[in-house]
């Protein structure tokens, strides 16, 4: 239950470069890099609810159970399937350009997006 609750974005590292290598537009890392993500997460046993709000008030939320494949969409409205595994308290999975990892260190929630040798990491406390 350590990730359920209200997170909001307080640093970002690797933020431009992360975008550049999935291919978004100079104007949107723009309009982002500065965004405070809010990311809403519920939990109940091994079932997630994990909504995604940004500033402009569009949201995204995935519904999945550890271990299960699972229907899910980017920001973007891409939808793919997915699985998202529990590996040492770490919520694993991959998108379909970058693997995510999710964790609870120093009570925040960190974020680490890899794609390729391209790193994201986003680290947010608890509201």
């Amino acid at each position: 239950m350590a990730f359920a609750g209200r997170w909001e974005t307080e640093t970002q590292e690797g933020y431009d470069a992360f975008c550049k290598v999935l291919g978004i537009p100079d104007d949107i890392i723009e309009k982002g890099r500065d965004y405070k993500l809010i990311t809403e997460v519920t939990q109940e046993g091994n079932d997630f609810s994990w909504t995604q709000i940004y500033p402009t008030n569009a949201k995204v939320t995935n519904k999945f159970t550890i271990g299960k494949e699972c229907d899910m969409e980017t920001i973007g409205g891409k939808k793919f399937k997915a699985t998202v595994n529990m590996e040492g308290g770490k919520l694993t999975t991959s998108f379909p350009n970058y693997h995510h990892v999710c964790e609870i260190s120093g009570g925040k929630l960190v974020e680490t997006s890899q794609a390729g040798s391209v790193v994201l990491k986003r680290t947010s406390k608890k509201l």
